[in-house]
């Protein structure tokens, strides 16, 4: 039961929820940010190849097709055109990730910066100037 306890502990931190929430979004805006190069800059940067960008390959061996299905079998290919779509991929997030945290970043060190309220007299420092005032009277 202890072990039990100390994992639900572990599990409810504020940190590790962060973290949960973070990954789902990024996943999410992953796939956001593939249908955007799959469908807008692929279409565009094919057009310079005049092919489908996503579908360009260097093939090393060609493959046989198949009469009935028309299906190739037993190609070996460098697909270089995905590559280069998930390597366009990876440079959107990371970027958008790169702003995420230089806000965060900045928006924590306004927060450092703001300075503290002026701290008013202890207790102490009243009690001895009220006990001065009384003895002048």
């Amino acid at each position: 039961m202890g072990m039990l306890k100390e994992f639900k502990d572990f599990a409810m931190k504020g940190n590790l929820v962060d973290i949960a929430v973070g990954f789902v979004m990024g996943a999410a805006f992953n796939k956001v940010v593939a249908s955007f190069t799959g469908g807008i800059v692929s279409p565009l940067i094919g057009l310079l190849f005049n092919a489908d960008f996503k579908n360009l390959k260097y093939v090393i061996k060609e493959g046989v097709a198949d009469d009935l299905t028309g299906k190739v079998s037993g190609e070996v290919a460098v697909l270089y055109g995905e590559f280069i779509t998930n390597v366009i991929d990876f440079i959107i997030v990371a970027f958008v990730m790169f702003m995420i945290v230089k806000g965060v970043n900045a928006m924590k060190k306004k927060e450092e910066e703001a300075p503290a309220p002026p701290a008013g007299p202890t207790q102490e420092e009243l009690l001895a100037e009220i006990r001065d005032l009384l003895k002048k009277n």
